[in-house]
């Protein structure tokens, strides 16, 4: 009887996550600005929602990951930002940390 050898390579349990994403959460939900601060433990990034002419800015995502993440994700970051440099063009960044309030580039609106 001849041995079937599977084409795949060895696959050790515990070697694929299984990653569920709900509908709400594949949405997503978009920031413009992102403040992080870290204690010796964590890392927390607050992930901010800034709109023309309103003074208030709301956090809409708070992430809170270990130090060991934070810099895997700093290289996820730059693979993937030399990914799409090499697809779309380099990146273009003001010169300066915009100020606030952000008018974004408008005039303030009034009622």
């Amino acid at each position: 009887m001849e041995e079937k050898k599977d084409d795949k390579k060895d696959k050790k349990p515990g070697n694929q996550i299984n990653i569920e994403l709900s509908e709400e959460t594949a949405e997503g939900v978009y920031a413009n600005l992102a403040m992080i601060a870290h204690s010796s433990s964590e890392f927390v990034i607050d992930f901010i929602r800034l709109m023309p002419g309103v003074p208030k800015a709301k956090v809409k995502s708070r992430i809170v990951i270990t130090p060991e993440h934070a810099k895997r994700l700093l290289a996820a970051l730059q693979d993937n930002i030399k990914k799409y440099e090499a697809t779309f063009g380099e990146v273009k960044q003001a010169d300066e940390i915009p100020k606030f309030p952000m008018n974004f580039g408008g005039t303030m609106g009034e009622a």
